[in-house]
């Protein structure tokens, strides 16, 4: 079940964008997304540290993705809802670990393609995190308030964005121009 994001519990919201230098025809998010190596996941972050590919019980696919935000161990369990070449919407009710303890954090992923010309294709990497029930239970019991926890976020959210989108878009590119992960870039 989706929470729906509103101002009394958004955590965080970033959207970054970034160009792929091959013309939309020949990229697919989906694939990419679905389909990454974990080498390649641990790449494009110095904060990623693993992601895997499952399924839930009736099919739909999964990506796993363990990284750290701010000060938070993230392991998260994105389910691909909405999935086509030009777009993904995955979402994850994610474990948030910190020195406090554990939570749970919704996390809405959206990943898109558009097309700019023959040759071009803007990436757009676009992040939510929206508190959960047990995440207004941790903050309570930790005496912290959601202003505060929603600033210290939407900081680290941000800063984790700016620097995976561009290495998201560099790897999609590569993908869509010689069909591999492996390329330097």
């Amino acid at each position: 079940m989706e929470i729906i994001q509103t101002p009394e519990n958004t955590l965080s919201h970033s959207t970054v964008t970034a160009i792929i230098n091959a013309p939309i025809e020949k990229v697919n998010i989906t694939d990419w997304l679905l389909n990454l190596p974990d080498e390649e996941y641990q790449r494009c972050s110095t904060q990623h540290i693993g992601a895997a590919i499952s399924s839930t019980y009736d099919g739909q696919p999964v990506s796993l993705n363990v990284e750290t935000i701010g000060d938070a161990l993230m392991v998260q369990h994105y389910v691909a809802v909405e999935h086509r070449a030009d777009y993904c919407r995955m979402l994850s009710i994610s474990d948030s670990i910190t020195q406090n303890g554990r939570t749970k954090v919704q996390v809405l992923w959206e990943l898109k393609a558009t097309r700019i010309d023959d040759n071009t294709t803007l990436y757009t990497n676009e992040i939510h995190a929206t508190a959960t029930p047990q995440m207004f239970e941790y903050l309570k019991e930790h005496n912290v308030n959601l202003a505060d926890a929603a600033a210290a976020r939407q900081a680290a959210s941000d800063a984790h964005n700016h620097e995976e989108t561009p290495n998201f878009a560099k790897s999609i590119e590569n993908k869509a121009l010689t069909g591999k992960y492996n390329q330097p870039f």
